[in-house]
């Protein structure tokens, strides 16, 4: 068996690992470092304590994305952010003028009829 000679408690700790999150602009800064070729990919991985593996998907994306770098105008994903905003913006303002439509309703409301409503019509008693 692969952990035999482990304890159940050590196998817990190293099974349960939680996963890292790099931030952006660490990927970038490996990769870029990566890039340079002063050190090699095992090296860098070693030194950030970072798989192989997932330093070689960072590079992978990175050459996959970077001529979104030279890209003339909003990416695509821009746009859909901005066609959001401006939607966001729409509906904001429509939210806000049927908010000022109901309280011009209600006050008018109490001007007629009062603050308690309009009077109910009451049914006959069987």
């Amino acid at each position: 068996m692969r952990h035999a000679n482990r304890s159940k408690t050590e196998y817990n700790r190293v099974m349960s690992k939680k996963k890292n999150n790099y931030s952006p602009e660490f990927k970038a800064r490996v990769v870029m470092e990566l890039l340079s070729g002063q050190k090699t990919l095992n090296e860098l991985a070693d030194q950030y304590q970072i798989a192989p593996a997932t330093l070689s998907n960072w590079h992978k994306q990175f050459q996959e994305r970077a001529a979104e770098v030279f890209q003339k105008g909003p990416s695509n994903k821009e746009r859909e952010l901005s066609e959001r905003d401006q939607e966001i913006a729409v509906l904001q303002q429509k939210v806000g003028q049927l908010l000022i439509e109901r309280d011009w309703l209600k006050k008018k409301s109490d001007e007629i009829f009062g603050s308690d409503g309009p009077p109910q019509m009451r049914r006959p008693r069987k």
